[in-house]
């Protein structure tokens, strides 16, 4: 079963303090998680927007002199569609800039929040944000897949860090339009793998694709792995979740689903072992989905997203997510649970 740990966010707004003077927080959501030594690691995503004063609203960006500011008129901005973004002398701007906070906790579930940004946006990949974070551990290191949104697009950004105290940018690992991407930790047969979705503007729908490499670097041989399905929960899109966990009957991949009312929800599939691209199991119903009120209720409704679980010692897992792009929530599962859920589906 997957039962959540709590009734209520285990960060919130609340706990965040802003990264500038000027900056007011708007949400912590979507982290990657990883387990460093004895403690648990999360990397939130948090969000931060402007102010509104005399009649406008200062919306945050990044150039090549640091964080700055674009004035726009607050009646344009109250008018704007979605909260998310906004448009701007013909371009589609955010109303938030993200960048990755570090988080860290003994029992999985009190977590004590850095003041200060653990990768806060600085490059031209990522004048608009940077998001939504994945963690893979690796014999040389801790490798992280990020969002990297500027007016290029949205691309995936690759970093590294050995002690989740210095980060070293390796700059794009996949050019826009992508995201969603997650690595395989550690090498099958002698290639890297890794999970992304590349964003489609006229034909299908957005879908899980794999591509592989032999140094993380160059990536190859991309297909298409998993796509939307027409049965209330994923008709919209799909999109990878944390890193793959390896399991004596394969790899267990989470991902989410996003139907066509925008509400998003967890799933499950198991990947072959030794050939990632061989599905074999799928769960036809989500395992986890918006119901409690701060996952019903906040900045983009509707909204149970992960992109990081643990593993722990004893083999349970917890899952970490984003709740309607405003606090974070965690649930609790086992291996041996998960994989009987995903095998209860129809074989693929």
């Amino acid at each position: 079963m997957i039962a959540r740990l709590r009734p209520q966010p285990i960060i919130q707004i609340d706990d965040i303090r802003p990264s500038h003077p000027g900056l007011r927080v708007v949400g912590v959501f979507n982290p990657g998680a990883c387990l460093d030594q004895d403690e648990i690691v999360l990397l939130l995503r948090v969000a931060e927007t402007g102010q509104v004063q005399d009649g406008y609203f200062s919306l945050p960006v990044v150039d090549a002199d640091g964080l700055g500011f674009i004035a726009i008129a607050a009646s344009e901005y109250a008018a704007a569609k979605d909260p998310r973004e906004i448009r701007y002398h013909g371009q589609t701007l955010l109303t938030s800039l993200s960048h990755l906070r570090l988080a860290r906790s003994r029992d999985g579930i009190h977590f004590k929040v850095e003041e200060q940004p653990f990768l806060f946006p600085q490059t031209p990949l990522e004048s608009y944000g940077a998001e939504d974070v994945r963690i893979a551990a690796f014999s040389d290191g801790y490798y992280l897949t990020y969002t990297g949104v500027s007016a290029d697009g949205v691309a995936v950004c690759l970093a590294r860090t050995k002690d989740m105290i210095k980060i070293e940018r390796l700059g794009a690992m996949l050019p826009p339009e992508n995201k969603d991407a997650c690595l395989f930790p550690g090498r099958i047969q002698d290639r890297y793998y890794a999970l992304h979705r590349p964003a489609v503007n006229f034909l299908g729908k957005p879908s899980i694709w794999l591509t592989e490499s032999y140094d993380r670097v160059h990536w190859g041989n991309h297909r298409c792995l998993l796509r939307p399905r027409e049965n209330g929960w994923e008709d919209d899109k799909i999109g990878a979740g944390p890193e793959p966990m390896l399991t004596p009957e394969g790899w267990l991949l989470l991902y989410h689903g996003c139907n066509r009312d925008s509400l998003y929800s967890l799933h499950l599939a198991l990947l072959e072992g030794d050939d990632p691209s061989r599905v074999l199991y799928r769960t036809q119903t989500p395992i986890l989905y918006p119901q409690a009120p701060f996952e019903i209720a906040g900045f983009f409704p509707n909204v149970v997203f992960s992109n990081g679980w643990v593993r722990l010692p004893d083999d349970r897992v917890l899952i970490y997510y984003g709740a309607a792009d405003c606090a974070v929530g965690v649930a609790e599962s086992s291996v041996a649970e998960l994989l009987s859920l995903v095998k209860q589906a129809s074989a693929h």
